[in-house]
Order: C-alpha cells, then structure tokens, then sequence
C-alpha cells in the first residue's frame, strides 16, 4: 500500500486532477462505539470505505468495502452525509491528487469476524471517549461530529 497525504484548508495542497465517487461507513455497535481502522497508508483511524467500481451502486460499494476492509459484513441503514469539500485534497505517491467525493452510510453488522487487512494495521470499535486521543484526520473528524449531533437530515457540503 502507497503512502498518501491528505491536506485540508492547505493553501499550499496541490492542484486536484482527479475526482472519484467514493464512500464510507459509520457503524456503531449496541455500546455506541464506532468501527474504525487505523490506516497503513496514513497512520489515522478512519472509517472503513472505498471507491466504486464498474458495475456496482455505491452501497454495493461501501458493503463490499467495509467487509475487506474489516472482515464484517453489514446492511446499509441510513446517510449519514455527503461530503464533497474541495478544500480536502489528498494526494498519492503516484501522482494522483483527488479531491474529496465521500458519500457515508450508516451501516450494520450482520456477520463476520473483525479482521485486518493489507490497507490497515488495526481494527476495531472505538468508544467515543477514546476519539479525542487518537489521531484522525480532520474531515473524519467532522463525520464523527456529524453523528453525535444525532442530524434529522443528512450532511450536505
């Protein structure tokens, strides 16, 4: 797995030349913690995701996504948000510099075993009182954020 750095509200990020249709998926369990997975390629905790491919939907997507990512299976539930801030930037050691597309679900466990994979080097449910201590990146910061406001309406920005 590339390294990758993403750059928000940077005035010195670089020019995006890329944009890909991507989501995520917030999942919480009975004690209210939230699945995340510390990433190989950036050290942050994030929630599991990815970008779509040919031939499937974006929930096809996050599901596909959320079980290689973390080794379980789950059912979208509801939306949390969309997420299409042009002042996130990230950019890969290829060359590729995209800009932020994230629609995130809210998602269910339905099977599986919490596993870790290639794009990760831990996985788990955080508690909301750990979130403060370990290091996420700012926009998925603002996702958590978004959550915990317990919003009738879905995020869109």
């Amino acid at each position: 797995m590339g390294s990758r750095r993403d750059y928000y509200r940077d005035p010195d990020a670089p020019t995006p030349n890329s944009l890909v249709p991507g989501g995520s998926a917030l999942v919480v369990d009975t004690d209210g913690s939230i699945l995340m997975q510390r990433r190989s390629d950036s050290g942050n905790w994030s929630l599991p995701g990815g970008v779509m491919e040919i031939g499937e939907t974006l929930e096809q997507c996050v599901v596909r996504e959320t079980r290689e990512e973390s080794g379980l299976d789950i059912e979208i539930t509801g939306l949390l948000g969309i997420y299409t801030d042009p002042a996130h930037v990230i950019a890969y050691e290829d060359g590729e510099v995209r800009q932020e597309f994230n629609i995130t679900y809210y998602g269910r466990v339905v099977g599986g075993r919490i596993a870790v994979s290639a794009e990760s080097t831990e996985v788990r449910f955080i508690r909301p009182d750990e979130l403060p201590e370990i290091p996420v990146h700012d926009t998925v910061r603002l996702r958590l954020k978004h959550h915990t406001e317990q919003r009738t309406q879905p995020y869109l920005g």
